[in-house]
């Protein structure tokens, strides 16, 4: 039975409509000519952590039912540069994305489907009608009794049609580096080419040697799924790490000298640290590795070129039980998670980097929008900051809020320099001699807001950044990907201005003080669209830039003033429990932006229902929802308990309705976290 996740009412799905088709061989769609099988859409952006984690749990069933189910993604942007057609195509190659993708960018269908958030799934029977609308993710396990359930109906009904499906492959493109994501310098001694541990096939005689006795550079490779190691020039492959193909296997990384041929596995690796020289050789190993979708962190040894995971057992982390779940003042768990590391669930970590003052790998966990800490020599695994709510909120580690943090850098004193990519700021963890972490923001204003503006910091915009890195002045330079671009933040002035344009969406930021390409240190970018590092001089005079201030523009709703009954619906899926053991599983987090739209009815609280009084005094504004849900796998006890051990999961999704007040609108809304129109 899946009465959990079925509507009963039928209602006709909209049209899809939009700019383009890809995948499709230059053909366009439309609902007729998907008549016969079942359709879901997914309403995506891609720079949404959330759906990149979405497109991996349909990929098992897309492949299971590929004779009657068709994924169509419907690309719904939230930034400007998302709405870029070149950049799409290179998003929907860079994810591997298999299936017909609809360009959306005046959100046409997004509204037909009354879409409110990234990401949404919509189900349609074959028969043309809506059967499910779900936000977020976690939803592949309702979706695999959905389907087979629809399978029977409709082959009983004679209404399915088996067979292929609409998706065209494009034509992908090469070269040495594919979609890379970071890099690393490694200092002329603990390369390959000293220690001997990979396959330098590609040397050419002495240019491998002459670019070694400058140091090398490491790449994560993520398209291509491996780590390059290149010379200064950019162009001498060193060495390379991985058999290229995506999965998660230990062992050598590298061809190396014995002729043990590589057999190590990466899936989409991004950020990278070199660990001090004294760590390294207690631990025996060199370099740290974010290896995002496996969810975890891999050790790779320079000397023999050997992989192994150091954190994650592979499952995503999407749930905090116990003392980790927040608390209803919205404080998180901060502090010790585990001593076993390979025990402990990541979420897509995205860059790593080593801090001197807490002695221990720092993570920026993208999924779960928090930092967390590693220590090599103890195992220990730690969450340093974030509560997992995703917003721009500074204060006290246990509740900051971040947003899919994407870069790292320590400066001269300790602290860590954080690329918040979702909210478009540049944050900072203030470490103190004892360890205690405090929140801060340099730029940025919150979730929906972006531009390319440089001056005063309190006004200036940025939009997605990955990258970040400290200048030989204390200034902070940014990899502001969205801009195409590297800023600059001053923290003596408080001021941003620019260093670099027209770059190809540059994911990471490094200074360079090799003098291989020239006497003054320069910048290295990491040009992920162009797939490959590019110098960049570090301009003496920095550019002065502003093209405004911007923010997602999505449908307002008309809501009256005064009181507003909010209601989210959830149905826990078959065969899953909500799991109550620590109290009430569900959770609502409301704000607004003005402040003063919410009257009452702000915070958090248990529960997903709440009344909330609006003020007549303001026009319009955004309503900041967050919804959590927990359920468990497993049927109960006798004693209706949830037994021990089962697999238990977080539905969460993060809501900004904007609002337009008038007289005669809604005095209620209703949210979908998993449940029907």
């Amino acid at each position: 039975m899946s009465e959990t996740v079925r509507t009963q009412l039928r209602v006709r799905a909209s049209e899809l409509v939009g700019r383009n088709w890809l995948n499709t061989g230059g053909k366009s769609l439309d609902l007729e000519a998907l008549r016969g099988k079942i359709v879901l859409l997914d309403f995506w952006t891609f720079c949404c952590i959330n759906c990149l984690h979405v497109l991996d749990e349909l990929r098992p069933l897309e492949e299971k039912y590929s004779d009657v189910l068709v994924t169509v993604g419907v690309h719904s942007p939230k930034f400007e540069h998302e709405a870029d057609p070149v950049a799409l195509a290179a998003a929907v190659e860079r994810y591997e994305i298999h299936h017909p993708v609809l360009d959306d960018p005046e959100l046409d269908t997004w509204k037909a489907y009354t879409a409110r958030a990234w990401p949404t799934l919509v189900v349609i029977d074959p028969e043309g009608y809506i059967v499910a609308h779900l936000s977020g993710e976690g939803h592949a396990d309702g979706l695999a009794v959905l389907i087979p359930e629809l399978i029977a109906e409709h082959e009983a009904k004679g209404t399915l049609h088996r067979g292929s499906g609409p998706y065209v492959a494009p034509e992908a493109t090469s070269g040495t580096l594919r979609f890379p994501g970071k890099a690393l310098f490694l200092p002329a001694g603990r390369g390959t080419s000293h220690s001997g541990g990979a396959d330098a096939g590609a040397s050419d005689g002495g240019t491998s040697a002459g670019a070694a006795a400058h140091g090398s550079w490491l790449v994560t490779d993520t398209g291509h799924h491996r780590l390059v190691e290149l010379g200064t020039d950019f162009e001498t492959v060193l060495a390379t790490f991985g058999t290229g193909t995506k999965g998660h296997l230990d062992g050598p990384a590298g061809a190396s000298a014995d002729h043990v041929q590589a057999t190590a596995q990466f899936n989409e690796p991004q950020g990278l640290v070199l660990l001090p020289e004294d760590v390294a050789a207690k631990v025996g190993y060199d370099v740290v590795i974010a290896d995002s979708v496996n969810h975890r962190l891999r050790g790779l040894s320079l000397a023999d070129g050997k992989a192994t995971t150091l954190v994650g057992n592979g499952v995503q982390r999407l749930l905090e039980t116990g003392p980790a779940r927040v608390d209803e003042d919205a404080a998180g768990f901060t502090g010790l998670l585990s001593e076993h590391p390979l025990e402990v669930s990541l979420s897509s970590p995205w860059d790593v980097v080593w801090s001197r003052k807490l002695n221990a790998v720092v993570i920026a966990m993208a999924g779960t929008h928090q930092i967390f800490s590693f220590d090599p020599l103890t195992g220990a695994v730690s969450i340093a900051a974030g509560n997992g709510l995703e917003g721009l909120l500074d204060g006290h580690a246990h509740e900051a809020w971040f947003a899919q943090p994407s870069g790292l850098a320590e400066d001269a004193d300790g602290n860590i320099w954080v690329a918040d990519s979702e909210t478009s700021a540049l944050r900072k963890l203030v470490i103190d001699d004892g360890g205690t972490v405090t929140v801060e923001s340099a730029v940025g204003k919150g979730l929906f807001d972006f531009g390319f503006r440089d001056g005063a910091a309190s006004e200036a915009r940025l939009q997605h950044p990955l990258g970040v890195t400290v200048l030989p002045d204390g200034s902070v330079a940014i990899a502001d990907t969205y801009n195409g671009a590297v800023r600059r933040y001053d923290p003596a002035t408080k001021t941003v201005s620019t260093l670099a344009r027209g770059l190809s969406e540059p994911s990471d930021v490094i200074v360079d003080h090799t003098q291989a390409a020239g006497s003054e240190p320069l910048l290295v970018v990491v040009e992920a669209n162009k797939h490959q590092l590019v110098y960049v001089p570090i301009p003496k005079e920095a550019q002065q830039v502003d093209e405004g201030a911007a923010q997602t523009h999505r449908p307002k709703s008309p809501v009256a003033p005064g009181l507003l009954d909010l209601k989210v619906r959830f149905t826990a899926p078959t065969g899953q429990k909500l799991d109550d053991r620590w109290g009430d599983p569900t959770q609502l987090k409301i704000s607004s932006t003005p402040p003063e739209l919410l009257v009452a009815g702000g915070g958090t609280s248990v529960g997903l229902q709440r009344t909330l009084e609006l003020s007549a005094d303001i026009p319009e504004g955004v309503l900041h929802i967050t919804a959590r849900a927990a359920a468990c796998d497993g049927p109960e006890t006798e004693d209706g308990e949830i037994p021990d051990h089962a697999a238990c999961h977080l539905y969460q999704q993060d809501w900004g309705i904007p609002l337009l007040l008038q007289a005669d609108g809604d005095t209620e809304l209703v949210l979908d976290l998993r449940g029907m129109d």
